[in-house]
């Protein structure tokens, strides 16, 4: 993987942020913050839906083992509802880069948008394929919520969770059909809604 020049020799720290699960109907959407070390690289990142789960997996580790620092943090499903997921996604940016161990000198986020933080930040479009510490933070998220779902799966069996890991699957839309709406559905999310409406 080549990432963006541009982005490879910031001065100081840099942390990278990235979300996964935005899309589900279940669950929490998960954030992770990671500030790699430059003279400890991980090799192989790569946007995390790029790579195989095994991949995924064994890169997680690998980023945990040499990062200067990360943290994973979330908004719960309760929060997307109250709030919509957009917003809830930049709260669960914030808790992230504030629970790093170290202050970054700037933060670069995956997307078009900042979370509200108190540090300089930069969003990059496509940051999971360009910058090398958001391709991490999008395999420390990527792995952390779809081992959650994995875990939900066997609370409420019968829905697929730890297939489809919450996304609006076939599979997932029947099973909601046949066995009705769980506590950890998104209420918000219109196939949610239309079942909570009986239509």
């Amino acid at each position: 993987m080549v990432f963006d020049p541009q982005y490879l020799n910031l001065a100081g720290l840099i942390a990278g942020v990235d979300e996964v699960g935005r899309g589900p109907l279940a669950g929490a959407v998960v954030t992770a913050a990671v500030i790699l070390d430059p003279e400890n690289p991980v090799a192989g990142l790569d946007d995390s839906k790029k790579i195989s789960e095994k991949k995924r997996t064994m890169l997680s580790q690998e980023i945990k083992e040499k990062a200067l620092c990360y943290c994973i943090a979330r908004a719960e499903h309760t929060e997307i509802d109250e709030l919509n997921i957009f917003h809830a996604t930049l709260l669960a940016m914030r808790r992230a880069v504030e629970g790093l161990s170290l202050i970054p000198d700037k933060v670069l986020v995956d997307g078009k948008f900042c979370p509200d933080i108190m540090f300089p930040c930069e969003a990059v479009v496509k940051g999971d394929s360009r910058v090398a510490a958001i391709s991490a933070a999008s395999i420390l998220a990527k792995v952390e919520r779809d081992n959650e779902m994995i875990a939900l799966d066997k609370t409420w069996p019968g829905y697929g969770f730890a297939r489809h890991k919450g996304y609006p699957t076939k599979v997932h839309i029947e099973a909601l059909q046949k066995l009705g709406v769980t506590p950890i559905h998104r209420r918000s999310y219109k196939p949610v809604q239309k079942i909570l409406n009986g239509l």
